[in-house]
């Protein structure tokens, strides 16, 4: 998800939207609980790219859920204007705005019986330019443009109630001039009159279907394994169409063989622009940033996006509070393609990214993400990184083939509907036949994580040796198997110990002589240790960074140095502060440091000779910035093109960028 180098100029903007990078249509409560269920929506539009201008009619077609509804609450966009909202028989009904959070409070009278359908129909229009305020600040889920388009469902670009909890089926009309082609989910048609089109866009199931791009040109379609891609690239980005097409063909595949039949087999890609979240998926499509166009493809990202053709548009969460379901899935999606294409020790090098980035927040359960911010690092670092882990341990847990059968199950048991935590659990039990109630509390319920700790002796025996210790950790209600290694004078040997509250003894025998014992020896188990103390603090440290909120930053980079002093990145990290702002002898010392540590990760050398080089150019000595260039070419490290960047400095000295005075 996250760049694992941040350049110095424009670093915090870019990893940002890093952050948002694969984040679903994702979550906020329903603002009126669940005091009506929608059932479909029928919506005209017209959409004149020239004005950047949309008007519209949404009709909504609800069910009450409580006895006597006097009032309901939608979502619209704030620069969207209603003109005036009816009910079926054609009466107006009155309408409050309230633009902080978007919503328009209508009021019913009389009040509607609980269980009789009702519909209502909203007029609306306005200009969608990009530069409106979005629901997430930020973030842009909407923009009309001369060439192109984009309505994302986030964007309330129509009357949304319950989003991203409240399923719809949808029959959306959109008109557009001459020239322009739209894309959206499900059985589309379209009809020619007066120099405009009409596109129609029906979708029966009810899921999240309220996302629609008007482009130009035809789409590159790429066809691998019996499943085809439609790219519809832009600019630079359309070189990469094939690629992307391939990638994305590729992983369908893949993911139908472990998830069972997708809706949709056959995928649309979108380019949007530059600020839209790097991905977004629809049923049927994926949206992706130019930035997110990368060479090579984004593997991740796409598989991310793909994956969420099961784990967001076939199923979905109920609330908020189970979006682990969605994001937590969606990320271990990521892992199980990487598996696949790059082996096993992929999947491990990117389990340790999501472990650190899951114990980011470690104080909230997974069962109260309701409480985090829509799109934030902390709702991601909860639901998606950490419930990834969770499937990882579950996987574990109950081996492989078990797991990829809970997958399947759950998948297909569940087509077009929502699911919670319980229904999950239910999923897990009857295809081990065991209760595991004890995890789904330890980690969809709990908070924290242990960090274990080993005490043993070593016995000789009539045929070998004993090994007699404990594992200990300071959480009363812990309960997890955790695998030991004991590393001998032979062949090294494995046991599973089940640890289970603050203290837990263990006897095992082995033939060849005992040299070390390793805890939890593939990292299974998402766990505190020293390395991932240093991990998470400096993590913390970016996420602050990323908000300017130094102090707090240099706190966390601090915390990362009390457990180890040498930590290459964590000063690497401070004087990437200190250069921000502008103090330049600080920075030099912690770049100095950085080169003086443990140089892990491997890049932090090529970089901090490279900062160290715009340091001695800003201050006038460009014959030591051209020494510190030349030692980060030295390196041959070419991380983030690190090569280049040295290359171009060599040949002119950096300058910093001007002030722009407020």
């Amino acid at each position: 998800m996250y760049s694992e180098v941040r350049a110095l100029s424009g670093a915090l903007a870019a990893s940002v939207l890093m952050a948002a990078a694969a984040f679903p249509a994702a979550a906020q409560e329903r603002r009126a609980g669940t005091q009506i269920d929608v059932q479909g929506y029928t919506i005209e539009a017209e959409i004149a790219p020239n004005s950047q201008s949309l008007s519209a009619k949404a009709e909504v077609r609800f069910v009450p859920l409580v006895d006597n509804l006097a009032t309901a609450t939608f979502e619209l966009n704030n620069a969207l204007n209603i003109a005036r909202v009816v009910d079926g028989t054609g009466k107006q009904i009155p309408a409050a705005r309230s633009q902080a959070d978007f919503s328009v409070r209508l009021a019913f009278d009389p009040p509607l019986a609980k269980g009789t359908p009702a519909s209502i129909t909203f007029y609306y229009d306005g200009k969608l330019s990009g530069q409106e305020d979005s629901p997430v600040e930020g973030i842009r889920f909407a923009a009309i443009h001369p060439d192109f388009a984009f309505l994302l469902y986030p964007s309330r670009w129509f009357p949304v109630n319950g989003y991203s909890t409240d399923r719809f089926a949808a029959d959306i009309r959109v008109t557009v001039p001459a020239g322009y082609v739209v894309l959206g989910s499900g059985a589309d048609s379209h009809q020619v009159a007066d120099e405009k089109t009409q596109y129609e866009f029906k979708f029966e199931h009810r899921s999240f279907p309220g996302s629609i791009a008007v482009v130009k040109g035809e789409a590159k379609r790429v066809q691998v394994e019996g499943v085809a891609t439609s790219v519809y690239f832009r600019g630079a980005e359309a070189q990469r169409a094939e690629s992307y097409g391939n990638e994305t063909s590729q992983i369908m595949s893949f993911f139908s063989g472990v998830f069972g039949p997708p809706p949709y087999a056959d995928l649309t890609i979108v380019e949007t622009e530059t600020g839209a979240p790097n991905g977004f998926a629809a049923p049927g499509m994926i949206f992706l940033a130019p930035g997110a166009v990368t060479r090579p493809v984004a593997s991740k990202l796409v598989a991310n996006e793909v994956s969420r053709q099961w784990w967001e548009e076939m199923v979905s969460a109920t609330t908020r509070n189970h979006l682990w379901l969605t994001n937590g899935l969606a990320a271990y999606s990521e892992l199980l393609w990487v598996e696949h294409a790059s082996g096993k020790g992929a999947l491990e090098s990117g389990m340790h990214d999501v472990m650190v980035e899951s114990l980011t927040v470690d104080t909230v359960p997974m069962i109260q993400s309701a409480r985090l911010e829509d799109y934030s690092p902390e709702l991601w670092a909860l639901t998606g990184s950490k419930g990834a882990a969770v499937a990882n341990m579950l996987r574990y847990l109950i081996g492989d083939d078990k797991f990829a059968e809970v997958l399947k199950q759950y998948a297909q048991g569940r087509v077009w509907k929502t699911a919670n935590t319980d229904d999950f659990r239910d999923v897990v039990e009857k295809v081990t036949g065991k209760n595991l109630g004890y995890f789904f509390l330890q980690w969809i319920e709990s908070s924290g994580a242990p960090e274990f700790k080993l005490e043993y002796t070593v016995y000789r025996t009539q045929k070998g040796f004993r090994v007699m210790g404990k594992i200990s950790q300071d959480m009363d209600t812990f309960r997890m198997p955790v695998d030991l290694k004991i590393e001998t004078e032979g062949n090294p040997e494995r046991q599973r110990i089940e640890v289970v509250g603050t203290s837990s003894e263990f006897s095992i025998d082995t033939f060849g002589k005992p040299k070390n014992i390793v805890i939890d020896p593939d990292n299974q188990v998402l766990r505190y240790s020293p390395a991932l103390r240093v991990a998470v603090a400096i993590k913390k440290g970016e996420q602050f960074a990323e908000l300017s909120e130094f102090p707090e930053a240099l706190q966390q980079y601090q915390k990362a140095l009390e457990t180890n002093r040498t930590s290459s990145l964590a000063h690497y990290r401070i004087a990437e502060v200190y250069f921000l702002q502008n103090n330049f002898q600080p920075s030099a010392n912690e770049f100095r440091e950085a080169l003086n540590g443990d140089l892990q990760p491997k890049w932090t050398e090529v970089w901090a000779h490279i900062n160290l080089g715009k340091i001695f150019d800003i201050t006038g000595q460009r014959d030591r910035a051209v020494n510190e260039y030349n030692l980060a070419m030295r390196t041959k490290d070419d991380t983030q093109g690190a090569q280049e960047q040295a290359s171009k400095l060599l040949k002119t000295a950096y300058e910093r960028p001007r002030r722009v005075e407020q």
